[in-house]
């Protein structure tokens, strides 16, 4: 996922409150100043004595000539590079992107970071905001946050479903408020994730819960930020987990709790590229998937040959990094 940093240097407390509250990841501060940050809140500091040291784990780097280019990519092996220039005349963007990550652009308007965030549809992996207009901060900070990862979805088939035993379902509630047409990406394989929707639907049975996705049994498979996987049963309060779209556009949302409850089951099948995949969900009318217009179907009333939402990939995964390895799951 996207980051954004928000220097202030000299010191200026109004502009690390805005990025407190704003959501930003990290500040840049003074030396010695870390302290004083902590006393405003709980977020990471970037000096030389802060959580992120400056000339160690992050480096500032003014490109001059195009000579610059080698010696950055060089850098972001082992560091994250900031980057600034007056003129990217000198070394395209697109050219440090396309070499390597660990990138990241100084940015002084809204303008500039969601040019930055687009390049090649890939972007820097962050901007530090270096502006001192709140309200220009506040909308750069939004922007970033907004911006989120883009999951490829694609339409697979129901084969069928039948009901199942008991087992231990998670419900997975957050601090985000969910919308028609978004959910979490679940599956009994890392391979193939259906993409379950929100519990915000009006239903006659309960009232809705825009902060839930009732997302299967213990052993299931959930994609969380940064390209990862969990299972369910490891999630805990105060994880990340993404919120999908029914684009494919992802935005990271806080685990406020987990609710793990014995509840009876059902395996849902669809095919998608010749290939069967799976899941397993709670038997009960009020669990969804989502179709391609991203309208929800209840899973008691898929048909053969209705299609839904999911995400695929063919690398393995191993403690939930994507690895280029052979795995057979069943």
């Amino acid at each position: 996922m996207k980051e954004v940093w928000v220097k202030a240097v000299p010191w200026d407390k109004n502009l690390i409150t805005t990025a407190l509250e704003s959501g930003a990841d990290a500040v840049m501060v003074p030396e010695k100043y870390t302290a004083k940050v902590k006393e405003l809140g709980i977020i990471r500091t970037i000096a030389k004595d802060g959580d992120l040291k400056l000339g160690q784990d992050i480096v500032e780097y003014k490109i001059k000539s195009g000579k610059d280019e080698k010696e950055i990519v060089k850098l972001t092996k082992t560091k994250k590079v900031i980057v600034e220039t007056t003129d990217w005349t000198i070394i395209p963007l697109e050219n440090l992107i396309a070499q390597t990550g660990n990138l990241y652009a100084e940015v002084k308007t809204l303008s500039e970071a969601k040019d930055f965030l687009s390049i090649l549809e890939k972007g820097v992996d962050g901007v530090l905001v270096t502006t001192n207009d709140i309200n220009e901060l506040k909308k750069i900070i939004r922007e970033v946050k907004s911006s989120g990862e883009r999951i490829p979805l694609v339409t697979a088939k129901i084969l069928g479903a039948r009901s199942l035993d008991m087992g231990d379902r998670v419900c997975v509630d957050t601090c985000t408020s969910m919308h028609v047409g978004e959910g979490m990406l679940i599956g009994n394989s890392s391979a193939a994730m259906f993409l379950v929707h929100s519990e915000s639907i009006e239903n006659p049975y309960v009232a809705p819960r825009p902060f839930r996705v009732n997302a299967g049994p213990v052993h299931a498979y959930i994609r969380v930020s940064d390209g990862k996987t969990k299972y369910l049963s490891d999630l805990k309060a105060g994880d990340d987990v993404l919120v999908v779209d029914f684009k494919g556009k992802a935005t990271r949302a806080v685990v406020g709790r987990l609710k793990i409850e014995k509840r009876p089951l059902m395996l849902v099948e669809a095919e998608v590229d010749g290939s069967v995949i799976s899941t397993i969900l709670q038997n009960a009318e009020t669990i969804r998937l989502t179709k391609p217009d991203g309208s929800p179907i209840s899973i008691v009333n898929l048909k053969k040959g209705d299609e839904v939402l999911v995400a695929v990939e063919k690398a393995g995964r191993h403690f939930g990094m994507k690895i280029d390895e052979t795995i057979v799951e069943k």
